[in-house]
């Protein structure tokens, strides 16, 4: 993989690759910024309150996961409206990972700003509603979905654990409750971020492990691809034909001596990869 920008993240987070821009979006969380790569050229929106994720609604408008919940923010003219107040009043508690679904609903993340035991919770805003669908998580992260429209996954980085979700296939609301798809607490892994790509394999960010891991649907380990940095934390399929995986990462959390031995910490990184990922679902407003 290659660095995409020498750009440098505390805390990346949020890869996006926007179809119509085609365009590279990510985050840095605790820094309050927005970023994105197009043809080389970088370009940043500051941030009023932590954002964390983002779904694409048209070429301008986007959807922001944020500290006080769902915004629809304009690109060109910065203008916000809330959507939906997710954590609104809890000054103690942030926007972590997010992802659009295929039916035009926005799963949203918050934890505690600590990282506190079992203060995150998963939200899902579909048709004008938002309703909790997860709750008692630590680090929630990974949120995706499966090809087939049958189950979401979300993870809990501080448990080493990621969860299959059944969900109604019409609606996308969550019925059932969630088996384990992944315990990598034995094996000393993080799952953080993470994407299914057009096979229905599950591309897996670890945190602390260096790699993007990748996992067949039935939770069987294929392979893992190296990232030149020790904590990635989110992927993206974008590019030509959706043929190139990006990474983002972060130095959160390291001493001096840590850093200088990890120099691209907090930079994005881009590669081609022998695979093929799907563009985001548009997020209905």
């Amino acid at each position: 993989m290659r660095v995409l920008h020498d750009t440098v993240a505390e805390l990346g987070e949020g890869a996006f690759w926007h179809p119509e821009r085609q365009a590279f979006f990510w985050f840095d969380i605790l820094h309050k910024r927005l970023h994105a790569v197009q043809a080389g050229t970088l370009r940043v929106w500051e941030m009023p309150e932590i954002a964390s994720a983002l779904g694409w609604v048209d070429r301008d408008r986007v959807v922001l996961s944020t500290e006080t919940g769902l915004h629809l923010f304009d690109l060109e003219t910065g203008e916000k409206r809330q959507l939906a107040a997710i954590g609104a009043d809890d000054r103690s508690s942030r926007s972590n990972d997010g992802r659009a679904d295929p039916w035009g609903g926005f799963w949203a993340s918050v934890m505690g700003r600590r990282a506190e035991a079992g203060r995150g919770e998963i939200w899902r805003w579909w048709e004008g509603e938002l309703r909790q669908v997860v709750n008692g998580l630590t680090i929630p992260n990974a949120i995706c979905f499966d090809l087939s429209l049958a189950r979401a996954y979300y993870a809990d980085t501080a448990r080493g654990i990621v969860w299959k979700q059944p969900l109604d296939p019409k609606t996308g609301w969550p019925e059932g409750v969630p088996d384990v798809f992944l315990d990598l607490s034995s094996e000393g892994l993080n799952p953080d971020g993470a994407v299914v790509d057009a096979e229905g394999r599950f591309w897996n960010a670890q945190w602390g492990a260096g790699r993007v891991a990748i996992y067949d649907p039935d939770g069987r380990f294929l392979d893992a691809l190296f990232v030149p940095a020790r904590q990635p934390s989110c992927p993206a399929f974008g590019g030509p034909g959706y043929r190139h995986l990006h990474v983002t990462t972060a130095w959160e959390g390291m001493s001096q001596a840590e850093r200088a031995a990890d120099p691209n910490a907090g930079k994005s990184f881009v590669g081609e990869v022998e695979a093929q990922g799907l563009p985001e679902p548009r997020v209905r407003v």
